[in-house]
């Protein structure tokens, strides 16, 4: 298995996992109505959700570390945690029809703790045994299972509408689970080419990939950077593009054209993941965030359909480059020894954007008079920022970089 198998196989896992999470947010107001939930609190369920992922996505990047470092593996202690996690999304439609809501909550936070078991670990794993040079691409086509996922969603729901709920449950456990299982041979088949010398550029210890181009700059910067990003993303995705669409399209189009942002992700991970092989990855993250912002403004202002479907697709690759090079510099920035501690940090920006649009949204905030319209400005600022954030970090660093040989005669 070579690297780029490796990379789909991780994409593979990450499809079933995001594919799951689908069917969770589609089926969870009907289970928690059996389990004597009322509507209302489904959207503080979600909410809830995503806070447990702000804190195990870190958590369990930190664990895959020091599993790692205690025992050499973590692909044992992920299945096992997955598996675990499998069992409570599968015991979900089959429990709450007779489930207190106490118990029915208490499955839905055993699924979320342990299912971020498939988030940062994995990323690890190309963080320890994965030559530099290559990790860009691997991540981008773990990235490219997500980006399909979301491009099928409207579809899946379309698909799942009047389906026993206990159907995709058991489809989805199993179908995660089995993928899961090969992740054990994965990281053994990675270790023995490390071993051998078949990867001998693999990265290096954490001390020494602070250092490089693709690590550039203090971490709560990047992090703090990816995090505008990622709120972002959030508000054009979830809350602008749909009201974008229906000013020049119909209601019966928007299956169609809902999963164009995820087609252009989809199409610009892997030439993206080039670039950052070519360039550093924080480069790469400051000028995707900046054609980004370019491409939000010309949706907001798009005076066709045909141009506005354009300039999705571009802001979905954008989006492809911002996150998959903001992977790709946690990987070099961790290191060998601390790579699930900053692809975990990573997950926990994303999950704590997904939890702010889902608050804003549930006390009303994009549909308040005045707020409304300047939202719709939101993605251009949030990437802006982004953007501005990382490029004064690269200028920053050039000019330390260049002091020193400045004063050295003196």
């Amino acid at each position: 298995m070579n690297a780029p198998s490796i990379g789909l196989y991780l994409g593979v896992v990450q499809f079933f996992f995001a594919a799951s999470w689908i069917v969770y947010v589609l089926y969870l107001p009907q289970l928690a109505a059996q389990a004597g939930i009322p509507k209302t609190a489904v959207a503080w369920i979600l909410m809830a959700d995503q806070l447990v992922f702000v804190f195990a996505d870190y958590a369990s990047g930190v664990a895959a570390d020091r599993v790692s470092r205690a025992v050499g593996r973590i692909g044992v202690s992920v299945l096992a945690a997955t598996l675990v996690s499998c069992a409570a999304f599968l015991a979900l439609p089959f429990v709450a029809p007779g489930a207190s809501p106490a118990a029915f909550l208490a499955l839905t936070l055993i699924w979320a703790v342990t299912s971020s078991a498939l988030r940062a670990p994995p990323l690890s794993l190309v963080g320890k045994h994965v030559a530099k040079p290559a990790q860009p691409v691997l991540v981008a086509l773990s990235l490219l299972g997500l980006g399909v996922a979301n491009a099928l969603s409207p579809y899946l729901g379309l698909t799942l509408r009047g389906v026993d709920p206990r159907i995709p449950f058991v489809l989805s456990s199993v179908a995660l689970a089995l993928v899961t299982l090969g992740l054990v041979a994965v990281e053994r088949k990675l270790a023995r080419d490390r071993s051998a010398g078949v990867s001998p550029a693999a990265a290096a210890p954490a001390t020494a990939a602070a250092g490089n181009g693709n690590a550039a700059g203090p971490a709560p910067v990047v992090i703090a950077a990816a995090l505008f990003a990622a709120l972002a993303f959030q508000v054009h995705v979830f809350i602008d593009s749909g009201p974008l669409y229906l000013r020049l399209a119909t209601p019966e189009q928007m299956p169609t054209l809902s999963p164009v942002f995820w087609i252009g992700f989809n199409l610009g991970l892997v030439p993206l993941s080039l670039a950052a092989k070519r360039w550093s990855a924080v480069r790469v993250m400051g000028g995707t965030a900046l054609v980004a912002a370019a491409a939000a403004g010309a949706a907001t202002l798009a005076p066709t359909l045909p141009a506005l479907i354009a300039v999705q697709c571009v802001a979905g690759a954008a989006w492809a480059g911002v996150i998959a090079s903001a992977f790709a510099w946690a990987l070099a920035r961790g290191g060998a020894g601390r790579a699930g501690a900053f692809a975990g940090a990573i997950s926990s920006v994303l999950a704590l954007a997904t939890l702010v649009r889902m608050g804003s949204v549930s006390a009303g905030w994009p549909k308040a008079p005045g707020f409304s319209d300047a939202l719709i400005w939101w993605p251009v600022i949030g990437w802006l920022v982004a953007s501005a954030v990382v490029v004064a970090l690269i200028l920053r660093r050039g000019a330390s970089t260049t002091a020193p040989a400045a004063f050295a005669d003196r």
